[in-house]
């Protein structure tokens, strides 16, 4: 009885979801690494603010690049898998690299690297998922795959993890137990994971070219590159400022820290599949224009929150950012424009994101933290999700139970 029940669950779609869901988890447990260890590496390297939202900053700019780039690049060629292989087995490596660096150049060096590799891995695994969705089940799968993923492994789990091998065995020791998971995930994508779902190429008419450009000229695409920038700015000021903010400048304890950035993970996994949830009932324009200013709030609880505990509290009910991602960056495209082009418009609203929100807003709030006072980046941070609620009112709506004409399963034709 079990092993048909087991069966009926393990099918592809559930056993892509799972190996895509800890591929883009680690990504995050990665790239959030830096900013929970800062603390810790920071004397020792004579690292300054402005120095952490620069390596933020460059991390950002080359995930941009090789995301557009690799979303163009596979949609031609289709030969995704092979890439996302590379991806993984790259960016953990350049994460346990992290922990031989000496000082400032080095460090901006491997992070940039790390980013160079990171780029692809979102937008081929979103095309891979979409491609192997039942409609039904769509919306729950790029909420699961983006945001879930990130919120358990990379801001749940990680905190306390990458906090503890630094307290016990050093910081370094904490960037070279990253290469582990990694490896493993690689493998399981090249085993498991097909190009195409089913295994095997479907024969299809061969599809009309479409210029990239031409994507700028669909409002939605514009739109969402546009609040790509914006809660980009809110999110990557948040994590890479926050843990050194609640030490440095709240006086919290590595413990304290830790406690309330789990908490800031817990919500990033709730908050990561529930507004996806939502928006299919309310729509995807009403979900971002209701829960991208509740996001805004949760910069400024930092600021004035006095206890851990409270503080967590707050930033569970806040943090709903991430579920908006979900929506800007994978659903509305997905509803918007032809399958054939999907991947590179992903990877452009990715890369036009990073590129601004990703590399400009963390340099530019860390010159500001250092002239004015750690707070300003907070600000600057809930600036950045406010911009972005109020540009999704310009969206047209996709979701298929709220937009004026059935939305096309995959993409207009």
């Amino acid at each position: 009885m079990r092993a048909p029940l087991f069966r009926s669950f393990w099918t592809y779609e559930n056993r892509l979801l799972l190996i895509l869901f800890l591929a883009f988890g680690f990504v995050f447990f990665d790239r959030l690494a830096l900013s929970f260890l800062f603390p810790f590496m920071q004397d020792e390297l004579d690292l300054s603010p402005t120095q952490l939202g620069m390596i933020s900053s460059a991390l950002a700019l080359t995930w941009a690049i090789s995301g557009a780039i690799a979303g163009a690049w596979s949609d031609s060629r289709a030969k995704r898998k092979a890439l996302l292989v590379a991806s993984v087995l790259g960016f953990s490596i350049c994460s346990a690299l992290s922990g031989l660096v000496g000082g400032f150049i080095s460090l901006l060096v491997f992070r940039a690297l790390m980013g160079l590799a990171e780029g692809p891995v979102l937008p081929i695994a979103q095309s891979l998922m979409i491609q192997s969705s039942t409609p039904s089940r769509r919306g729950l799968n790029m909420g699961l795959l983006q945001g879930s993923s990130a919120g358990l492994i990379g801001a749940m789990i990680g905190p306390p993890v990458v906090i503890g091998l630094a307290t016990h065995f050093g910081w370094r020791v904490a960037f070279y137990v990253t290469v582990i998971p990694g490896m493993l995930i690689a493998l399981c994508i090249w085993r498991w994971v097909h190009e195409h779902p089913g295994g095997a190429p479907t024969a299809q008419a061969k599809p009309v070219p479409i210029s990239r450009w031409a994507l700028l000229r669909e409002r939605n695409v514009l739109l969402c590159m546009l609040i790509s920038c914006f809660f980009l700015t809110w999110f990557i000021t948040i994590i890479s400022f926050a843990p050194t903010f609640l030490i440095k400048h709240r006086g919290f304890s590595a413990a304290d820290m830790g406690l309330v950035m789990s908490c800031l993970g817990a919500a990033w996994v709730f908050w990561g599949f529930a507004v996806p949830g939502i928006s299919d009932r309310i729509g995807r324009k009403s979900a971002l224009v209701i829960f991208a200013p509740i996001a805004a709030l949760c910069p400024i609880a930092l600021v004035y929150g006095d206890s851990a505990i409270a503080l967590g509290v707050v930033v569970f009910f806040t943090y709903t950012g991430l579920g908006c991602f979900t929506l800007f960056m994978a659903t509305i495209p997905a509803e918007t424009v032809p399958p054939q082009v999907l991947t590179g418009a992903l990877g452009l609203i990715m890369g036009a994101g990073e590129l601004v929100g990703g590399f400009l807003a963390p340099t530019i709030a860390g010159l500001a933290a250092d002239h004015y006072g750690f707070p300003v980046a907070m600000w600057i941070s809930a600036g950045g999700a406010l911009v972005a609620g109020l540009l999704a009112i310009g969206l047209k709506e996709t979701a298929p139970l709220v937009a004026p004409k059935p939305a096309v399963a995959g993409g207009r034709p």
